[in-house]
């Protein structure tokens, strides 16, 4: 087995990584510091998230700047504050032992002033954001003319963010003859144009399979109806009691949404997103970090830059739009060799994208069962005794007060008193849970799964009379019955498009809301009928006459598509489209 003492570092540095308690270095340490000690090459390093890359390339950086040349020699760019305050920290740690080297953070939401004061008075690594680095240097606050090493660390996240044109004028400002380290989870074709403008025969370490998330993630999805979201996520965190996790939310809105329903409910939860002022950020950083929040709720740019080692739980309240943003997400758990769990709620539309995470991530998700209110209330009742067996007990102090207890108590016997001692923390959940119903789903071809197979279904099938062939898509259908009847997206379930009709899933409360929000609506000059539904028939079905009571609307539609109408239809439905821009999501 590799240690340290074998990668060439230097006495300093050992000794204050063996206080952190360092004694193996990761797979990316023990490949990148001693091509990275030599300082001869650009160098690029593809790991996963949490395999420890700051060490990777702080400590040889730092063994390698000369404390006496009060200038900046290295230059580190981070995508955000977070991260940046993170890579800045583990710095001063592992440079503690040697004398004068001096390490300034710079980032937006700060005093930009004293930011300036610090660089002046001897900055030898700048770590730095690029929107407030490209300040600086236009202030000419900031000299990088003789910076001899860039680090671009997460450089994946930095593109997906949109750093591009920032990056390529930090690095136009900087001399020809620096070498450049990128630090990256992921390689998608941007940061290797980087790697080939920037850089001249890097040396190339890969560990592990690049665009692939950390074997010790295990990866669960929940299917759900999308307006049970926010029940599941509760359902989830009551039945992991020790739950400590980030909730992954798409938008600021919903990340602070999510975070006061939760705070409301009584959950330790709080929301991390750009709209935060950075005292507001710092503020709930700490608490997350001491554990004083146990859910933080966060967007994917905030929470670049969280480096807890023990998170249990990795929650995608939706799925990303990128493949990155997934692998970035779920590596925020099972860091320093430990094992995660990263679940995602997923609606029956969305099970497409989970196999496609599945193919290009090379991984397994595997569909967990929602956990029913017996379920969640057997784990607490368990997690309860458990802490009771555990706590400490303080007998000198309490004696004191047992002639009083046991008089309290007389009446009772050992059995009363077992029960209801542990009542008071079981009725808490079983009065919530005891009749709660069952939030599964099958897949997307299938109903609910109910606790009782005979339940009666509170959801409506509902035909309409348009589909692709009239340009329709999901989110237009969604848009069309929000404006037409006032239902949101989030109260329709699964939708089904054909080529010229569609069916969707809707609580049975606004049935009759959206069959008389259409009474009378047309779309490119046909009619739009819209009716409940018994079954779920195929197009070529529905084409011979079922449901029966639409061979006369059909029959005119054809008619109006040989003629062209359909065409006509299209062009009018994306008007009205333009015209009624509503940004309602579901």
């Amino acid at each position: 087995m590799n240690s340290f003492e074998n990668l060439g570092l230097s006495e300093a540095i050992l000794g204050a990584i063996k206080e952190l308690g360092f004694t193996t270095p990761t797979a990316i340490q023990e490949k990148a510091i001693p091509v990275l000690l030599e300082g001869r090459s650009d160098f690029v390093g593809l790991a996963q998230t949490g395999t420890g890359k700051t060490a990777a390339f702080g400590l040889p950086l730092l063994q390698l700047i000369e404390p006496d040349e009060k200038i900046p020699q290295a230059l580190i760019l981070s995508p955000t504050r977070e991260l940046g305050i993170q890579i800045a920290d583990d710095l001063k740690i592992f440079s503690k032992n040697i004398l004068n080297l001096n390490v300034v953070n710079v980032y937006g939401g700060a005093s930009i002033d004293d930011q300036i004061r610090k660089i002046r008075r001897g900055a030898h690594v700048v770590v730095a954001t690029p929107g407030r680095l490209l300040d600086l240097i236009r202030r000419k606050a900031i000299n990088l003319s003789k910076v001899e090493y860039v680090i671009l660390d997460e450089a994946d996240e930095m593109l997906n963010m949109g750093f591009k044109e920032d990056i390529d004028s930090i690095l136009s400002s900087t001399s020809d003859d620096k070498l450049t380290w990128l630090f990256s989870a992921t390689m998608p074709n941007e940061v290797r144009r980087i790697s080939k403008n920037y850089m001249t025969d890097p040396v190339e370490v890969t560990v592990g399979t690049a665009n692939t998330t950390n074997k010790n993630i295990e990866h669960q999805y929940y299917l759900m109806n999308n307006r049970d979201r926010y029940n599941v996520l509760k359902r989830v965190v009551d039945f992991y009691p020790d739950i400590y996790g980030i909730i992954f939310c798409r938008t600021r809105k919903e990340t602070q949404e999510v975070a006061e329903l939760l705070m409301k409910d009584g959950y330790n939860a709080d929301a991390l997103h750009g709209d935060l002022s950075q005292v507001q950020r710092d503020r709930v950083m700490r608490s997350f970090k001491s554990k004083s929040l146990q859910l933080l709720v966060a967007t994917d740019v905030a929470a670049r830059g969280i480096d807890v080692d023990d998170l249990s739980h990795v929650l995608h309240y939706n799925l990303p739009d990128e493949l990155e943003f997934y692998t970035h997400r779920s590596g925020r758990t099972a860091r320093a060799g430990k094992k995660g769990i990263s679940i995602a709620l997923v609606t029956p539309r969305d099970e497409r994208r989970v196999r496609d995470l599945s193919r290009r991530l090379k991984m397994d998700f595997e569909q967990v069962k929602i956990p029913n209110g017996e379920e969640v209330c057997e784990r607490q009742l368990l997690h309860f005794m458990n802490r009771i067996k555990e706590v400490s007990l303080e007998e000198n102090n309490i004696e004191t007060y047992f002639e009083a207890i046991n008089g309290e108590l007389a009446d009772l016997s050992r059995e009363d008193i077992i029960k209801k001692f542990v009542s008071l923390e079981f009725n808490r959940f079983w009065d919530y849970y005891k009749n709660a119903q069952d939030l599964n789903m099958r897949s997307s071809t299938q109903k609910r799964v109910r606790q009782n197979d005979g339940a009666e279904s509170t959801e409506d099938r509902l035909f309409i009379n348009i589909g692709r062939k009239d340009g329709i898509d999901v989110p237009s259908l969604l848009n069309l019955i929000h404006k037409q009847c006032g239902v949101r997206g989030k109260n329709v379930g699964r939708v089904d498009l054909k080529g010229v009709f569609s069916f969707f899933d809707v609580s049975k409360e606004f049935t009759e809301e959206i069959i008389k929000g259409f009474a009378g609506a047309e779309v490119g000059g046909r009619k739009i009928r819209i009716e409940v539904s018994g079954e779920r028939p195929t197009e070529s079905s529905h084409r011979k006459g079922r449901p029966r009571s639409d061979r006369g609307d059909r029959s005119r539609g054809s008619s109006d598509r040989s003629r062209g109408g359909s065409d006509r239809g299209k062009e009018s439905f994306r008007d009205r489209r333009r015209k009624n821009n509503d940004s309602s999501r579901y």
